[in-house]
């Protein structure tokens, strides 16, 4: 790992401090766990996957534009953190670049869009994204074990929806040449979670 990766600059304080007044009072679906954890955790994902200061940032703000674009811009995420930090963000931002809060476009929709951003953005864009969708993967999977069906009323989209959502950005990501341990733990965890589903008494 390199220096510039090992000292974590200001910047990273400044950007941990606005994730979390961001998203404040927000939580995971279906718990009471602030929402910061998540971001915490893709965090250190990346980080302790190899990932830059950059990189690191824009897992702390990677949800920012989805969630909450009432708070925050493109523009103040590009003025505050750079233009790469603010190109990683908007990659994981499945909502339009219009979008200023409301009803989201149909989830579908949304999902396919992203999908192609991931087999086109190549594995050397792709970290704060997978870091991202394995966080949620593992939270799916210890939360399916201890409450079985009914954590897919958690989601606008069924259990139907997802599993086809998690297994496409399996092969999303292996398409984009990624090669990294936390996609194998995802794929882990997706044939984990289809084998649960699919075994379950409905």
């Amino acid at each position: 790992m390199s220096d510039a990766t090992a000292t974590l600059s200001p910047k990273f304080k400044d950007a941990l401090e606005f994730a979390n007044s961001v998203h404040a009072g927000q939580v995971r679906k279906g718990t009471s766990i602030p929402y910061v954890a998540h971001l915490l955790a893709v965090c250190s994902l990346v980080l302790t996957n190899g990932g830059s200061e950059e990189e690191a940032i824009a897992a702390l703000l990677h949800d920012s534009l989805e969630d909450h674009p009432e708070k925050v811009s493109a523009a103040e995420i590009e003025q505050r953190f750079g233009p790469r930090v603010m190109k990683l963000v908007v990659a994981c931002t499945d909502t339009p670049a219009d979008y200023a809060g409301g009803p989201k476009p149909p989830s579908r929709d949304r999902k396919v869009a992203y999908l192609g951003h991931i087999r086109s953005a190549g594995a050397e864009g792709s970290i704060v994204s997978l870091a991202d969708k394995l966080d949620n993967a593992r939270a799916i999977a210890a939360d399916y074990r201890q409450v079985g069906e009914t954590l897919w009323s958690r989601f606008s989209a069924g259990k139907n929806e997802q599993l086809w959502y998690y297994r496409e950005l399996v092969a999303a990501f292996r398409q984009a040449g990624v090669r990294s341990p936390m996609l194998d733990e995802l794929e882990g965890l997706v044939n984990e979670l289809s084998r649960l589903a699919g075994n379950a008494i409905v």
